[in-house]
């Protein structure tokens, strides 16, 4: 890495007291004065703590704070930063097992170099997402021990040639004799061991206090000093009471006046001359599951006699006789080997050399130009690595797995007038009373899974629905209302251009597909009576909503002229507006993006297909291609259009709110593309855009109650949203029902289409749609 480069380290920061702020601000100071290299940090800082942060610490995101996150990724990519690192340890991130750092790490657009301090053999389903996820959006994986890198390919299924072992950095001290800090530090003609960390139960410390008169015997001046303070999480809870627990441990031995605590937390100079003084390093600890212990490492890097329980890191560091290893949690091992070792002084000294020798290559200056060395790596390795994050990321596709339908909660949320638009949490909530919007969709949904193995909804309840939609008809003005209040009175005349579209789009689907012969006669009638305001509509939305219901009706009215030529006109329309507005990297039909996108493309898609006019098709499909790249992130999940970027022109989507329309959607036009292209790529899209409802999104959290069937309304940038309206249940209902159609159907006779899914968002387009693909003989295109 070159000088003027800039590299952003997130994670802890002195003087916030744990060994992650340790190792990050000593990484982070190292590869500072590597030479021309630019620093910051960005602090993890936990809850209801304010820390003086140096000025190295960029921006501090508070643990609990989503919006935080957000902030970071934000100044980070547009901080021209060449290089992220990440130190991670589950506990220092909010959200189950850390999980909200992906929010940050999901927006990222440099370069990311993760450094592991904890790989678990056995980790919950929570652990296991979080770091499948890191391995994904991470250019390079950094772990401190052998052990790590085999338990990431063996375990996680990472690529080897992704990860790196760099050893924990060690600073460049000399080899000396202890005698001169013993004198300073008070300690003078004693034989001490030594233990530093923050306490804590799983450091063993009880295990070496036992240990002590055995050591006495052989060693009548030894004390064992513990240094470090407690650890605040457990001052938090507990006070001080493990402390005072160990103080009366040794009392109780009688060995009080050879145990010493010095309660405190010591910069680095003060711990590189306590470590200095010490004749035996010890590190008791109980867990083996350890992936890297700082304090080891520097114990070991000064030429320190080490004797360890084998936890993974002590059993490499120390192994070849660069250290004694001994059983976990026994205090009889414990004292004999350390009594044999301080008895034998020429093994004493050979092992102390070793270690230090063998730690050369473990200074900090030495493991910056490792990490430089990696962090442009991971800039090279990038293009490729993005490829590798959504083939990573692309959920399963066995249909089997898909849940059965379950409409406990369609049927709470419906009464004997219709669908409720909104809840309370899972109560109806009576206040916003009904639309017609969501009534039209429940009538979507009943034609959808008419026919799937008896899943078909029950017929009052589709009779509700549509008596829902005639009684929202105005037939003095030919226009739907949309919004009626729970003593159903309407408040309104007149319902928006969209609710009148998708209204005749339910009607369109049900005049073809509804069960009940006397409902689709019914539904025909009220389409065509419906279908002629539409001529004077402005809305793109609408045009879409009603050619999918025009696609539909055509099918069964094949004489209705009015009808036939009324489609061509409306997918004119949109082709029109694709041909004026799209430009190399704008492939779409508008200046922004907004809400239901998809059912423009599928509009075109199934219009193009039925109509047997492919440059229909080849533009839905086209508008979709680039459409799911906006709405897949870095990391290969589903994300939706996001509500707060509805009003911004021809920029990236904002990532938030994310609504359950969205994924419907675009599961729906997954499946028209699947069957006219066969090509598997649009499963795969429908199927991330489905595991968006069962947690394959940027919270890691589930919307869907598959018991229930009920769908929370979304996601914010903190949380999922709880309510679970009309809208949000149906939508789900709609995808699964799509989903399995597309993992069941067959493709259609494919279309002689010119559209290839290679990135159309990269080329040129421009004039072309209407050029090649919508010239038509005379006559076949009317003029809007």
């Amino acid at each position: 890495m070159k000088a003027g480069h800039r590299v952003a380290f997130i994670g802890n920061s002195l003087p916030r007291r744990c060994g992650i702020a340790t190792f990050t601000t000593d990484l982070q100071q190292a590869i500072a004065a590597s030479g021309g290299v630019e620093t910051a940090i960005f602090a993890m800082t936990d809850p209801g703590r304010d820390y003086d942060y140096p000025p190295e610490v960029r921006f501090a995101i508070r643990q609990e704070h989503a919006e935080d996150y957000l902030s970071a990724a934000e100044i980070i990519n547009s901080g021209g930063y060449d290089a992220v690192s990440l130190q991670h340890e589950f506990g220092i991130f909010g959200g189950e097992a850390g999980a909200d750092i992906l929010v940050l790490l999901d927006r990222l657009t440099v370069p990311l170099t993760t450094t592991l301090h904890t790989v678990l053999a056995a980790p919950n389903p929570a652990q296991r997402l979080v770091i499948e996820r890191i391995l994904a959006v991470s250019a390079k994986i950094v772990v401190m021990a052998e052990k790590g890198r085999e338990l990431l390919i063996g375990s996680y299924g990472a690529r080897p040639d992704k990860i790196e072992v760099i050893p924990h950095g060690i600073p460049d001290f000399a080899f000396v004799e202890p005698d001169g800090a013993k004198e300073r530090l008070g300690f003078a003609g004693r034989t001490v061991i030594l233990t530093f960390g923050l306490l804590s139960p799983n450091k063993g410390i009880e295990v070496m206090i036992d240990a002590m008169p055995a050591v006495l015997q052989s060693r009548p001046d030894a004390v064992y000093v513990v240094l470090g303070a407690t650890h605040p999480n457990l001052v938090r809870d507990q006070g001080e009471a493990y402390r005072e627990g160990l103080v009366a441990r040794a009392a109780a031995l009688g060995i009080a006046e050879h145990v010493v605590f010095l309660d405190q937390f010591v910069d680095r100079p003060t711990l590189l001359e306590h470590i200095s003084m010490c004749d035996v390093y010890v590190t008791p600890y109980l867990n083996q599951a350890q992936m890297t212990s700082g304090t080891l490492a520097y114990s070991f890097g000064l030429g320190k006699t080490v004797v360890s329980t084998p936890y993974w890191h002590a059993l490499e560091l120390l192994a070849e006789d660069r250290g004694i290893l001994v059983p976990f949690g026994d205090p009889k091992a414990m004292g004999s080997e350390i009594a044999a070792l301080l008895d034998d002084e020429p093994r004493h000294e050979a092992m102390r050399q070793r270690a230090y020798d063998a730690s050369r290559s473990m200074t900090w200056a030495q493991t910056a130009a490792r990490y430089l060395t990696l962090f442009e790596a991971a800039g090279a390795s990038r293009p490729s690595q993005q490829a590798a994050r959504i083939h990573v990321m692309t959920p399963p596709g066995d249909g089997r797995r898909l849940p059965e339908v379950s409409i406990g909660h369609l049927r709470t949320m419906t009464d004997d007038t219709g669908l409720f638009q909104h809840a309370i949490h899972t109560v109806p909530d009576r206040s916003h009373g009904y639309c017609v919007d969501d009534n039209a969709r429940g009538l979507l949904l009943a034609s959808s899974l008419n026919g799937f193995n008896g899943d078909q909804l029950p017929d009052a309840m589709t009779s509700t629905y549509a008596a829902f939609v005639q009684h929202a008809f105005n037939r003095d003005t030919k226009r739907f209302r949309n919004f009626m209040a729970f003593d159903r009175s309407w408040l309104e005349e007149q319902g928006s251009e969209d609710s009148h579209g998708r209204t005749l789009w339910a009607l369109g689907v049900t005049a073809r597909d509804d069960s009940s012969a006397s409902r689709r006669h019914w539904a025909s009638a009220l389409f065509a009576e419906a279908l002629p305001p539409v001529e004077g509509f402005g809305s793109p939305r609408a045009w879409a909503f009603t050619l999918l219901g025009l696609n539909a009706y055509c099918e069964v009215q094949p004489g209705d002229d009015f009808a036939l030529q009324f489609r061509l006109r409306l997918a004119y329309r949109l082709g029109d507006l694709l041909r004026q507005v799209e430009t190399p990297g704008w492939v779409w039909f508008e200046e922004g993006l907004a809400y239901d996108n998809a059912r423009i493309c599928e509009a075109l898609i199934v219009c193009g297909r039925s109509t047997g006019l492919p440059g229909y098709a080849e533009a839905g499909l086209r508008t979709l291609d680039w459409l799911v790249h906006q709405q897949t992130s870095p990391t290969g999940l589903f994300r939706p259009v996001g509500t707060e970027g509805f009003a911004d022109v021809r920029l990236p989507p904002k990532a938030f709110d994310q609504q359950p329309v969205e994924a419907a959607a675009t599961i729906a036009a997954c499946l028209e593309a699947w069957k006219t292209t066969g090509d598997e790529r649009w499963r795969a899209a429908g199927r991330r855009a489905f595991a968006w409802f069962r947690g394959s999104n940027d919270l890691g959290k589930p919307l869907v109650d598959v018991e229930t069937g009920s769908c929370k309304d979304g996601l914010h940038p903190d949380r999922p949203n709880e309510n679970c309206g009309g809208e949000s249940v149906v939508s789900y209902l709609l995808g699964l029902a799509d989903m399995r159609r597309l993992e069941r159907v067959d493709v259609l006779q494919p279309l002689p289409l010119p559209y290839r899914p290679a990135r159309p968002h990269h080329q040129t387009f421009r004039g072309r749609l209407v050029a090649s693909h919508l010239s038509q003989p005379a006559g076949t295109l009317p003029a809007t």
